[in-house]
């Protein structure tokens, strides 16, 4: 495996949805297809798997690695980075699926913050992700933000104050909080080998500007296609074309928020435009109406057109 500092991510990452069958099994034949299209249909060639959008919490332990084991095997030599989030609540948890991400050739692992027994401050935090990192020191290393989801509001600026004293293989942040504030000085922090990869889709142009390496989202496995061309225009300098593609997406999301837009809706969209069969959620986060999905699936066709 190649240095750390040789494996910085950029560019786009998509949030992969876990497909599961009509029973709520999950469904790993439908894997190879879904980095096909992502590939081929989307140019997206990162994703990021088994964190929200995937339903990790809503998994087993043995699932997920079945899930890790197959993503991997069907991103190899295909995908540039798989990274595997093992955030769990139990940090035994999240240690043997760090391991395990380890064990089966993974790109780089990611965390969230345990959601019940939180963390209080940002040294207990650090010390949590430290004893989770330990389990595969030498894969890269990623901390999940995401407070609207966990609860936990701790600034990332102070969670990074000397993190790769503790965690040496420390290599960036899901970002997935509208603070730019505090995004912003992280990105000031920030090492030359580290991604800051932003994860609110809606906003990512502002990140961009802020210093954003890259993004992952969920929208990235239909939208991937369309936001390729906001990164590049970005990188031109070209605005004008940024923001029209960034407004696009903004009214695409406001139109399917005005129709119960979650996960269920979200993977029942992806299940639509894509040809994929994802199945729906699992409980407790209940599918969506195939009419919803329908008129949210017309929006898109009727704001972006093909790639």
């Amino acid at each position: 495996m190649a240095p750390v500092a040789d494996r910085k991510v950029t560019g786009l990452v998509a949030a992969t949805f876990t497909p599961l069958n009509s029973t709520g099994e999950i469904n790993l034949s439908e894997i190879g297809p879904y980095i096909d299209y992502l590939i081929e249909k989307q140019g997206v060639n990162n994703i990021f798997v088994n964190g929200t959008t995937g339903e990790s919490m809503s998994l087993t332990v043995t699932e997920r690695k079945l899930l890790t084991e197959e993503w991997c095997q069907k991103a190899k030599g295909k995908m540039d980075h798989v990274i595997v989030h093992v955030g769990c609540m139990s940090l035994k948890d999240s240690q043997e699926l760090a391991c395990h991400a380890s064990e089966v050739e993974a790109d780089a692992i990611a965390v969230i913050a345990p959601s019940f027994f939180k963390p209080a401050s940002a040294d207990v935090l650090r010390t949590y992700l430290q004893e989770v990192a330990k389990a595969a020191p030498q894969l890269p290393f990623y901390y999940y933000h995401i407070p609207a989801v966990t609860g936990v509001n701790i600034p990332v600026r102070d969670v990074l104050e000397d993190i790769e004293t503790l965690i040496p293989s420390f290599s960036g942040v899901k970002f997935s909080s509208c603070d730019l504030m505090d995004f912003g000085r992280c990105v000031r922090y920030s090492q030359p080998h580290w991604s800051f990869l932003y994860g609110v889709d809606e906003q990512l142009l502002a990140a961009l500007a802020m210093g954003a390496n890259g993004a992952v989202g969920s929208t990235f496995n239909y939208l991937g296609c369309h936001i390729n061309k906001l990164l590049s225009a970005f990188d031109k300098g070209d605005l004008v074309q940024s923001r029209d593609i960034q407004f696009k997406m903004q009214e695409l999301l406001g139109f399917a928020i005005k129709h119960g837009f979650n996960l269920g809706v979200n993977k029942s969209l992806m299940s639509e435009l894509s040809g994929l069969n994802l199945g729906p959620p699992r409980l407790p986060v209940m599918p969506c109406l195939q009419s919803t999905a329908l008129s949210i699936a017309q929006k898109y066709n009727s704001i972006f057109h093909e790639c």
